[in-house]
């Protein structure tokens, strides 16, 4: 096969990718390694900024987004008892919504059809190839054939453990940090305890009360990484959650059945340059944010954003210079996203190294956010996400 950009990867980022080059009138083929009902089955983000919804607007794939999503003018920190409204709406003149990235996907995939967008599921041994000139391929296995993909430029959407990032490595630089906790993850069909997400800061750990719907709650604790999903049965999780919640809220916990439950490993993880010959790096592929302040599929997004007009502007306009450009302008606002995810985890959370020193600059911070109007838009100018 033949194509002008072969996208590896159809998650949300590789999917939203495609959908933008094909209203462009640009070939591109995706490449997944998963069924899709396995991409489906991921349970992951689900606050999504403007640059995100201004997307889905764009292609007409909003429809249930505008039905089913829940607008949010703000959010709140908690220290203890006392809960400290980030009002994100009357600090900067926009909102987040509320909308699961598995709902996102799904409303991406179901257009494919219609919008000319092919995509190859189960696509088993992705490999790039010279991806330093100008004609680069990629092969891989489907239906056990191998298969070849000629391409102009191939775009890596294929998260932190795929091909992409692994085939110029050596050519960039990590940088990391491993965070000495994960987040216990329940999602339960029960109404959330609070209309807003609350970022919970307690002495026995972080919590986060969040939402997919007005009856489906997600929830988050904080748990060694030495925990397991095994440790944790359903009771013993809604008794440790509703401990490190205000008890305002705790008392509207609705307790229910575990839908889904994991733990997540926290990190923060760039490479740099995101992109190298003819391979641009998009979202997972290129960083990793902790979930602390629902940056990872917006940044993802705004990579996409990124990648889009440079490569629109390639094949209709011959201008290399947009490629070029492309990992400077996405890097710009990835390290001011690992900015805040960093210093809000770090705020939030009880590190085992930290000690009463620590513990008091956490709560001068906190007291700082409450008092301030500078410091509280500031946040939520970060949380509604940065222009791009």
């Amino acid at each position: 096969m033949k194509t002008q950009v072969c996208i590896i990867g159809a998650g949300p980022a590789g999917l939203l990718l495609g959908h933008l080059l094909r209203a462009e009138g640009i070939d591109c083929i995706v490449l997944e390694r998963r069924a899709p009902e396995y991409v489906l089955s991921r349970i992951r983000a689900g606050v999504l900024e403007r640059i995100t919804v201004s997307l889905m607007e764009r292609l007409g794939l909003d429809a249930r987004l505008k039905t089913e999503g829940l607008p949010h003018d703000g959010f709140n920190l908690a220290d203890g008892q006392r809960l400290i409204r980030i009002d994100v709406a009357g600090l900067t003149g926009k909102h987040v919504v509320v909308y699961g990235q598995t709902e996102l996907t799904r409303d991406l995939m179901d257009a494919r059809e219609e919008r000319g967008l092919e995509v190859v599921y189960e696509a088993a041994d992705v490999e790039l190839h010279d991806i330093d000139g100008d004609a680069p391929w990629v092969d891989y296995t489907h239906g056990g054939t191998r298969h070849r993909v000629d391409a102009r430029f191939i775009v890596g959407c294929d998260g932190f453990h795929g091909p992409s990032r692994k085939a110029i490595l050596p050519r960039g630089k990590e940088y990391s940090r491993e965070y000495p906790f994960g987040w216990l993850g329940v999602l339960a069909d029960v109404p959330p305890c609070n209309h807003e997400l609350i970022y919970s800061h307690h002495d026995r750990g972080f919590a986060l009360a969040s939402m997919r719907s007005a009856t489906r709650s997600r929830y988050y604790i904080d748990v060694p990484l030495t925990e397991r999903v095994e440790d944790w049965p359903d009771e013993r999780f809604w008794d440790e959650l509703t401990t490190r919640l205000p008890d305002e809220a705790a008392a509207r916990v609705v307790r229910g059945p575990a839908l889904e439950k994991s733990i997540a490993p926290l990190r923060s993880y760039v490479f740099a340059p995101m992109g190298h010959g003819s391979l641009l790096l998009c979202g997972d592929a290129a960083h990793i944010v902790p979930p602390t302040g629902a940056k990872g599929l917006n940044l993802a997004t705004s990579d996409v954003h990124y990648a889009a007009d440079a490569l629109t502007a390639f094949f209709k306009a011959g201008d290399a210079g947009a490629v070029a450009g492309y990992s400077a302008r996405a890097l710009s606002r990835v390290w001011k996203a690992e900015r805040f995810s960093w210093s809000l985890t770090r705020l939030m959370h009880r590190f085992p190294e930290d000690g009463s020193f620590e513990r008091a600059m956490q709560v001068a911070e906190l007291d700082y956010i409450a008092s301030s109007r500078a410091a509280q838009t500031s946040i939520a100018e970060n949380y509604v996400g940065l222009p791009v």
